[in-house]
């Protein structure tokens, strides 16, 4: 057992670092949710696999001689602590645990939940937007852009009291807020490739 005042890894890195199909996969991730780098994947990768060790012991225990009635309350307890932390929904069992996505993980960060209620015209915008402040939850302002979020929170979502963004003639929440005006063109996602 390490110190517990120390800060440890949260994640693993992969065994392979050079396998072209997960580095594509994870690239894309990145790009899509507008992540800084590889490292918050993986970070979602830990989540994750914390969850599915428990139902796997869950699973093993139950095949043993555990007590029925002790083993409802340790699932009960584990489904119901993912239920309000949004990764789970309201009819899920030991074997929505088993096969949850990635996606699912990443969905639940405030970044993506602020782009997905259209706080923001973009996922880069958006991690700018709660790393400046802007953006609070039931009026506390939170700037971690990979806070998670349950349910209950998700609801109270806005902007944050003295942002700027508050006032309805903010030229940038007008521009959030207008939609595409070319319809051929797609609107600019702000996270394109550039070269160095």
């Amino acid at each position: 057992m390490g110190y517990p005042g120390k800060n440890h890894k949260s994640y693993q890195t992969p065994k392979r670092p050079f396998e072209k199909m997960r580095i594509e996969e994870e690239t894309r991730l990145v790009i899509e949710y507008g992540l800084r780098n590889k490292r918050e994947v993986w970070k979602a990768q830990a989540i994750l696999r914390k969850y599915r060790k428990g139902a796997r012991e869950l699973l093993a225990l139950m095949s043993g001689a555990m007590d029925r009635a002790l083993f409802d309350a340790k699932k009960a307890e584990l489904i119901t602590s993912m239920q309000r932390q949004g990764l789970l929904g309201p009819d899920a069992d030991i074997d929505d645990v088993l096969s949850l996505k990635l996606q699912v993980a990443l969905e639940r960060r405030l970044q993506s939940i602020v782009y997905r209620k259209g706080l923001a015209r973009s996922p880069k915008q958006a991690r700018q937007m709660v790393t400046h402040g802007h953006i609070a939850i039931g009026g506390r302002r939170i700037t971690i852009p990979s806070y998670r979020v349950s349910r209950v929170e998700e609801l109270q979502i806005s902007y944050y009291g003295a942002s700027p963004f508050t006032s309805e003639s903010n030229p940038e929440k007008i521009r959030i807020a207008k939609p595409a005006s070319n319809p051929k063109m797609p609107p600019s996602t702000g996270y394109e490739r550039r070269g160095r």
